[in-house]
């Protein structure tokens, strides 16, 4: 099959996908990857057509930066692999740098060779891009990145502005010919369609992404749903899906309608090779632990209590502000991260 053909093939997949966005999130395109585990052990699944193997629970990059004490984030880090956690999230931009320098200390000791590690840059253009590369490298202290992600794809012009001549894309691909990264990816967490059109964009450049991140949650099914119009399209092309913010920083649980662990427990039971969340202490790494330790795919009557439940907080986005606002924006607030 030719690149043209390939290319129209994707595109009548995309449309098939958003015209059946409709789906009930109890079909077979949401259905769970099977995960293995002994009882009470960390699952672990398949990052798409990688075959990489990465924890059910990923440790979000943001929060480990934030701690008064060093020492806390390198505890936070160890105690999570230590007990099965394999995928670590971070960007070059968390913490001005810090989440990244603190991950790159907790790491050493042999804990680096434990890991499936993967951070993000904001550059858009190919020189700011490649800068930002060696810098997460430098403060990683690792010679190899192994999932590298384009963050904050929120914009309708960025997927050209990655993807075309001179973008960041072209740094990615020297960074990986030269050993320096793995897997490509992207990230985002404003609009599904967004997505769409990064994919979209990536194949009409001949190329396919190894994972996407985005927003997974309760409430995400009934507003802008990531779930319903990207993750098909993901799992059809065996695209590593990546669930980020399965409590939204705190905001789905203000609704008063879902406990964290039902948070987890959706996320997980999504199609989602691994679900990202911030641990900001111990407590909340142990919930995020049990929740993995504990998940069974949900049947389809607590799929739809669970819809019923939270249909009304859910409708109009105000427990997603990231996605109706720009308070979770920071390339908008520093836009000469992007170049």
């Amino acid at each position: 099959m030719t690149s043209k053909q390939n290319r129209r093939q994707f595109l009548g997949n995309v449309t098939r996908s958003v015209a059946g966005a409709g789906a009930a999130i109890s079909g077979t395109a949401l259905t769970a990857i099977p995960a293995t585990a002994a009882k009470g052990e960390m699952p672990y699944r398949t990052l798409g057509r990688s075959g990489e193997k990465v924890s059910l629970l990923g440790l979000g990059g943001y929060h480990i930066g934030g701690q008064d004490d060093e020492q806390e984030s390198t505890r936070i880090i160890r105690t999570a692999i230590d007990n099965g956690v394999n995928f670590m999230d971070n960007c070059w931009d968390y913490h001005d740098g810090m989440s990244e320098v603190r991950m790159g200390k907790a790491l050493r000791d042999g804990y680096r060779q434990k890991v499936f590690l993967m951070t993000k840059i904001d550059g858009q253009l190919k020189d700011i891009a490649a800068k930002q590369i060696d810098e997460s490298l430098s403060r990683l202290q690792t010679d190899t990145i192994d999932l590298l992600q384009f963050h904050e794809v929120i914009r309708p012009g960025d997927p050209e502005r990655i993807l075309g001549p001179g973008g960041s894309l072209e740094a990615a691909l020297a960074a990986k010919k030269a050993g320096k990264i793995r897997y490509i990816g992207f990230t985002g967490h404003k609009d599904p369609e967004i997505h769409l059109k990064m994919l979209n964009t990536a194949f009409q450049h001949d190329f396919t992404f190894d994972a996407v991140q985005m927003p997974l949650n309760v409430m995400d099914m009934h507003f802008k749903s990531f779930a319903h119009l990207v993750v098909p399209v993901l799992v059809q092309h065996g695209i590593g899906v990546l669930g980020m913010k399965p409590m939204g920083n705190g905001y789905v649980l203000k609704s008063g309608v879902v406990t964290p662990t039902e948070c987890l427990h959706y996320a997980m039971n999504l199609p989602t090779s691994v679900v990202i969340n911030g641990c900001d202490t111990i407590e909340r790494l142990e919930q995020g632990l049990q929740a993995a330790r504990t998940f069974r795919p949900l049947t389809k009557k607590e799929l739809s209590d669970l819809s019923a439940r939270t249909a009304a907080a859910g409708q109009d986005g105000q427990y997603e502000p990231f996605k109706t606002s720009n308070i979770f924006d920071g390339t908008a607030h520093n836009p000469s991260w992007l170049g």
